[in-house]
């Protein structure tokens, strides 16, 4: 499993700054083609980015999907359409060709030295819970402990958010969080819904279901539950589980005639290895299915502590069993919008025995998990514009509309 930290990124983009300079010098002088679109993601093939190619295809626009690796490459063969790989001459040429750019994280998921003067469109991955970019305190955190370069790392950031010509928000108050993180104006944030999501409008919990157990075996019909811890900035996941907690997860999975579905972050930390003998624990990582939003009809309950999954899963709607371990020392180091227990109320599990306790009860009492379905179902409405598996379509239109615009014909930002 990889692991990644603000520091070690950041370490990274001030070696990178002199490509970043010749790549700043080469867009100004790179004419950009109107007709050329150009999409990465993080995540492989998939994301918001994968949603908003399927829109963009089917309006005929020229379109390219910029891979990171090998396995995205082969998975773009299959998927039947262009790619080329990101880095190089070629990568770099593409991006800072295209008028478009489209992301999910960052200008990394392309070329990210030819991304200046395109029209960037940034998907981001979730509805943000912790705090995001210049909300949060590890953004900027330095490397090494020289004067001034976390104030240096800080107004960078800034710099190279401001790039970003749209940024598609779910509803009016995830608006607010996106402004001040990206520190971008009201008009660059349309509220047109996530494309990530739009396959949960469309999917069935069957087809979920058939893929989750091609990609983790067989479950024979039992109820299956998602565990998926959020990323620590590198720090080691501290839930790993202990031999005497594992026995009575298995304990507990056995009684429910459930299976555990581990999705740890794909740049954490930790061993999630259940313990030999049984199969109530699958493991599902990035390495199996880099974008899990399609498989989420499939489970029956979310077990978390910050993940954006919280208002993914509110769509369809799942209970959610919030596990938070370290919920003072993430509010400090981290931070949230707004307060934590707000969002998950007051039974906030820290061990894996209440863990287990609280999905029993979940998994076998009608009352108690029609009480959690409802609690997702409030959560949806508050976070989620639009529920139509058409926020793909909106931000489509929403980017032809700025690219038609006077100033952007000019090219302003």
């Amino acid at each position: 499993m990889g692991s990644f930290s603000f520091s070690s990124g950041n370490a990274a983009q001030v070696l990178r700054l002199p490509l970043h300079l010749l790549g700043l010098a080469a867009t100004r002088v790179i004419p950009r083609s109107n007709d050329l679109w150009v999409f990465g993601s993080a995540a492989g093939i998939g994301e918001g980015a994968w949603a908003l190619w399927t829109v963009a295809a089917a309006h005929g626009e020229r379109a390219v999907w910029l891979t990171g690796s090998e396995k995205d490459a082969a998975d773009a063969r299959r998927a039947g359409i262009r790619s080329v790989a990101k880095a190089g001459l070629y990568g770099f040429w593409l991006t800072a060709r295209a008028r478009v750019v489209v992301v999910t994280h960052g200008a990394g998921d392309v070329n990210r030295y030819g991304t200046a003067g395109s029209f960037l469109v940034q998907l981001w991955h979730g509805i943000p819970l912790k705090r995001l970019g210049l909300d949060s305190p590890v953004t900027a955190r330095a490397p090494v402990n020289v004067p001034g370069l976390a104030r240096f790392l800080r107004w960078a950031y800034r710099r190279t958010q401001r790039r970003i010509r749209l940024l598609p928000a779910a509803s009016h108050l995830v608006r607010g969080r996106l402004e001040s993180a990206f520190g971008l104006g009201h008009d660059r944030i349309p509220v047109t819904g996530e494309p990530r999501v739009d396959v949960l409008s469309d999917g069935s919990a069957a087809d979920a279901r058939a893929s989750v157990d091609a990609l983790i075996g067989p479950t024979s019909g039992a109820r299956l539950v998602l565990y998926a811890p959020t990323w620590r900035d590198g720090a080691p996941d501290p839930a790993i589980p202990t031999p005497a907690e594992w026995a009575a997860i298995v304990d507990s999975l056995d009684a429910a005639n459930a299976v555990l579905v581990i999705r740890s972050h794909p740049l954490g930390a930790g061993d999630y290895t259940s313990p030999p003998g049984t199969d109530r624990v699958r493991a599902m990582g990035a390495d199996l299915i880099a974008d899990v939003t399609p498989v989420l009809p499939a489970f029956d309950t979310l077990i978390t502590d910050y993940s954006s999954l919280i208002y993914d899963t509110a769509l369809i709607p799942l209970p959610v069993v919030f596990f938070a371990p370290d919920e003072d020392r993430y509010a400090h180091e981290r931070g949230f919008y707004g307060r934590y227990r707000d969002l998950a109320g007051v039974d906030v599990a820290t061990t894996w025995v209440e863990v287990m306790r609280q999905l029993s009860l979940v998994l076998l009492e009608d009352a108690e998990r029609a009480r959690r379905v409802e609690r997702a179902r409030d959560l949806s409405t508050r976070v989620h514009a639009y529920r139509d598996g058409r926020n793909a379509e909106r931000v489509y239109r929403a980017i032809r509309r700025r690219l038609a615009s006077p100033r952007e014909a000019k090219g302003d930002e």
